[in-house]
């Protein structure tokens, strides 16, 4: 018998979690109760707040005497994240659930982050409709809007948890139907790619194919980026092929796209061979033309589609980049290769082109050269645009030697 995790505040939103329960054993599967709330719940769990507690080092039943609620949601949040991990692996269920509101989807979705990719997640949340990077991260949680507010069992409520339910049940129970993939597993690398990159990689990705490999591409548009550091952490990747290191600019400049201050470490520090280059680093992203920074209204800027504008770098931001970059390529610990295209970053940076930039390359080539002084890391010039089909294949080739 499959088994659905059902997590959340039993205290405050007792009728919803047990109706929740209710759908789960109608199905024919058990319901696994895990109270995150910080009072008395309705019923009783399987997992109560006080063991949450106590795997993150507190003891709850004293924060609530205290009656300081901040530091018991803060308690149960890194108790959750601790303990899910672990009752997963102990077997205790296949799926998991939840709903709520913003604090309810703040206190269950570390801990959904925290199990592996592939595991059923569905959190049912008033947050849903809008940004929700901070509750997903790199993970595969499924976000289902609640359309209307967790308080109560209402005709669109129960319409809602239904459909969650069947969500999460149908991928926990039905996956052995599922005829099992039978292609064979090959070796893992993971390449970046942009759209003004994308001839560079598609074309390195189809060698690197060719020779064996399965390569995994992720769009450098923050997420993508965090993404597969986070993947390359969790030791799917054999090589990395990170040619699009454009999220750099964001995190320089201030652009939307930003991957964070760790961008470029994941590699490093699992030892993982890997080339890397400067592909779109010619560019910032911001939203629609309007939403451009006065600060920024009298740069070079290229309407890309009507939701991105893209502003060229200048001499003054490729030179920062540099040093960001060189800064955490010195800390490699094994080979890795630099390559560097004279010709241009990107489609856009090419002669003729509207970010064609000779002296903001330059800036930048002079200051990764000057600023890395690891003999670990070998520079290679080429006389290339970033897209040329030279260039890609010798990333490519490139890769395969250090990863032989």
């Amino acid at each position: 018998m499959k088994t659905i995790a059902v997590a959340g505040t039993f205290d405050t939103k007792g009728a919803e979690f047990f109706y929740i329960k209710g759908l789960v054993e109608e199905l024919g599967m058990k319901a696994f109760m895990i109270h995150t709330g910080v009072f008395a719940p309705a019923f009783e769990p399987d997992v109560s707040n006080k063991e949450i507690a106590a795997a993150a080092g507190y003891d709850i039943d004293a924060i609530v005497a205290r009656k300081d609620r901040a530091t018991a949601t803060e308690a149960l949040s890194k108790g959750m994240e601790k303990l899910i991990p672990r009752l997963y692996a102990q077997g205790k269920f296949d799926g998991i659930i939840s709903c709520g509101g913003s604090g309810g989807t703040s206190l269950v979705t570390p801990a959904m982050r925290a199990l592996p990719i592939g595991v059923p997640k569905v959190m049912v949340s008033t947050m849903a409709s809008g940004n929700v990077s901070q509750y997903v991260g790199t993970s595969d949680i499924i976000m289902m809007p609640s359309i209307v507010d967790v308080a109560g069992l209402n005709k669109i409520s129960k319409t809602i948890f239904r459909n969650a339910v069947l969500a999460v049940a149908g991928m926990a129970g039905l996956k052995e139907q599922l005829k099992p993939d039978t292609a064979e597993a090959k070796p893992l690398i993971a390449a970046t790619m942009f759209g003004v990159t994308t001839p560079c990689v598609d074309q390195a990705k189809a060698y690197l194919e060719e020779n064996g490999y399965e390569v995994l591409v992720f769009h450098a548009t923050g997420t993508g980026g965090k993404t597969m550091e986070a993947l390359i952490d969790a030791g799917f990747f054999s090589g990395v092929l990170d040619l699009t290191t454009t999220e750099w600019c964001d995190e320089v400049v201030g652009g939307v796209l930003a991957a964070g201050p760790t961008r470029c470490e994941a590699a490093i520090r699992n030892k993982i061979p890997q080339v890397v280059s400067v592909g779109a680093l010619d560019m910032v992203n911001f939203g629609p033309w309007d939403t451009v920074p006065k600060e920024f209204a009298q740069r070079n800027l290229y309407k890309h589609n009507p939701t991105v504008t893209l502003m060229r770098t200048s001499k003054e931001e490729n030179i920062a980049i540099g040093k960001r970059l060189a800064e955490k390529w010195n800390q490699a610990a094994t080979d890795m290769e630099v390559l560097l295209p004279l010709k241009g970053v990107s489609m856009i940076d090419a002669a003729g082109q509207p970010f064609d930039g000779p002296e903001e390359r330059a800036a930048l080539y002079e200051t990764l050269k000057k600023g890395i002084t690891n003999p670990h890391v070998k520079i290679v010039e080429m006389d290339n645009n970033i897209n040329d089909k030279d260039f890609a294949i010798t990333a490519a080739k490139k890769l395969l030697a250090l990863m032989k």
